[in-house]
């Protein structure tokens, strides 16, 4: 009679959770879908070739692929050489700049792109300016607002998906070919070149399949270096397809019908990444304690120190300092003297109705959908991990769904879902936006927890309910407080990315429910580039006290643990 009332309960639970899912994620896929393929009722092949063959969409096609084959090609090389760097060799600081190589992923891509566009904008920018200056030319050397400039400025930011992957797989691989290499008389080159690099080709190949799957739903950095020259990739594409036309129901379903060729792109992406991930892996990590060989730079040491240096120099100190620079401006395009700056751009930025709306909209809609989705989260988590019931699977394709889905997409979806639809118009409130990060970012809270239940022993939960305790009694006494570091964790992961998140709110903002993504992003397409800086500024301050206040606070949660494991 108790298993059946509790495989019962079980239902119930798994029930209401794949209910939450299909809600958020799958009804907004599934309408995507049929909007781009149906029409009035009827399959209709032809109008989706005849949007498919304007030569605005397939502009803006190709520049996709352009711009995400060139970002994956540059970000796998940089990320690729300073993994290698960090990993295998006797470079100073290495702790450090392992560090500092992981900013970039920390630092929204838009605001290091509105950083570079007032430093090398062919027009204005101060470098660009400096040069003319300097060498006497009437023409600026180098224009940021080109594709080749997106593709530079998302690869600063994107490269770290490879670093991370790659000295992952150096830091675990066994040194013994390495080593019998060296014993050879084989040199540096040879040994990185034929042994080294072939052995890890798996990491950097999945982490290139990463860079290109971001980089084709990208909307921040085109949108600032791209629309003005003319330059749109998809995302950026559905977004002036749908505001050009004031959000009418035929900009919509063009938008969905590119967002249908996002969705396809990400599922080739993932299938690729999941075939070299089981087939094309090495046995790079052997059995036993080991340690990786070191190579020793010799004379390379300090030239290749210095190369890394400059290199954080550039992609982070130098556009974040622009940024707070430029936001100290009285008006844009003075010079950087004492005389040209205020403090009363900072001040004004809680007193401007736009920019402390966007600020207070930013941190209670990142704070509740992060403690909903954590909620959420360790529920389904609790289903897939603890329960023994049929239809987990769903689960677990739909939690992993949406972190595969451009926020173009998911934004449309929501569009699409929730303006009235089903009799349900939340479209241009704040919940339209809630909504979309609980769908966007459900996979973090899923991945955090599940990993947390996956190291607590069934063991704990019998021992409870044979000592009489109930099913919720036992979950709130033994399993919650074992696994709160990992909803905790959970609540951060979502908390920080949605504080600065763009591509999905951009399309769902409403006049009183900008955020301070969409804000900055405003104020840059008005012209009013000294007020963009200065709310870019005060978004990376609190960018920067959340990352510290959430690792320290991590750090304790994590000292008891360690004690325990002592």
């Amino acid at each position: 009679m108790n298993t059946g009332k509790k495989l019962t309960t079980a239902n119930l639970v798994l029930v209401f959770s794949i209910l939450v899912l299909v809600i958020v994620v799958a009804v907004p896929v599934i309408l995507i879908i049929l909007t781009a393929f149906f029409e009035n009722g009827k399959f209709n092949i032809a109008g989706v070739m005849k949007i498919l063959s304007d030569p605005d969409t397939y502009q803006a096609l190709w520049n996709s692929v352009l711009i995400a084959t060139g970002t994956t090609l540059v970000s796998t090389t940089i990320g690729t050489f300073f993994a290698w760097l960090v990993a295998r060799t006797d470079l100073p600081f290495k702790k450090a700049m392992k560090a500092l190589f992981l900013v970039p992923f920390m630092l929204p891509s838009f605001i290091g792109a509105l950083a570079w566009k007032v430093l090398l904008s062919s027009r204005a920018g101060y470098i660009n300016k400096l040069l003319m200056a300097m060498f006497g030319l009437e023409r600026a050397p180098i224009d940021i607002m080109s594709l080749g400039g997106i593709i530079a400025i998302e690869s600063m930011y994107l490269f770290p998906f490879v670093f991370l992957q790659v000295a992952g797989a150096l830091e675990r691989m066994d040194p013994t070919l390495e080593e019998s290499a060296r014993i050879s008389g084989a040199g540096l080159g040879t040994i990185t070149g034929k042994i080294t690099l072939p052995l890890v080709m798996p990491s950097i190949l999945s982490g290139a399949l990463l860079v290109a799957l971001y980089s084709l739903s990208h909307f921040g950095v085109p949108s600032i270096l791209g629309t003005e020259k003319g330059i749109y990739n998809i995302p950026t594409k559905i977004y002036e397809r749908i505001y050009a036309s004031g959000g009418s129901f035929g900009a919509i379903r063009v938008g969905t019908i590119l967002s249908t060729i996002l969705v396809i792109s990400a599922a080739l992406i993932l299938k690729l990444q999941d075939i070299l991930l089981k087939k094309g892996q090495y046995q790079i990590i052997a059995g036993k304690s080991m340690r990786p060989m070191v190579l020793k730079l010799r004379g390379l040491k300090l030239p290749l120190l210095i190369i890394s240096i400059v290199y954080i120099l550039i992609t982070v100190v130098l556009p974040t300092v622009t940024i707070f620079m430029v936001g100290g401006l009285k008006t844009y395009g003075l010079t950087f003297q004492l005389k040209n700056m205020t403090w009363d751009n900072y001040i004004k930025i809680f007193q401007w109705k736009m920019t402390k709306d966007a600020i207070w909209n930013s941190i209670y809609l990142s704070l509740s959908a992060a403690f909903v989705t954590m909620l959420a989260g360790t529920m389904i988590s609790y289903v897939i991990v603890k329960m023994k019931v049929k239809g987990k699977f769903l689960l677990q394709f739909l939690g992993v769904l949406p972190f595969s889905l451009p926020g173009t997409v998911i934004a449309l979806g929501v569009i699409l879902t929730w303006s009235g639809r089903f009799g349900i118009n939340i479209y241009n409130t704040p919940w339209i936006i809630f909504v979309a990060y609980i769908a966007r970012y459900m996979a973090f809270s899923i991945k955090s927890n599940s990993a947390s239940l996956s190291q607590v022993s069934d063991s704990l939960e019998e021992a409870s309910r044979a000592c009489g305790a109930s099913h919720w009694q036992s979950l709130k006494d033994i399993v919650i407080p074992l696994i709160k570091p990992g909803m905790i964790s959970a609540f951060f992961l979502i908390f920080l990315p949605a504080l600065r998140e763009l591509t999905t709110s951009v399309l769902l903002y409403g006049p009183t429910t900008r955020t301070i993504g969409v804000a900055i992003y405003a104020l840059n397409e008005d012209g009013e580039t000294v007020r963009a800086a200065a709310l870019a500024s005060i978004a990376l301050v609190i960018i920067f006290v959340g990352e510290t206040v959430i690792r320290k606070f991590l750090a304790q949660l994590d000292k008891p643990r360690a004690k325990v494991e002592e």
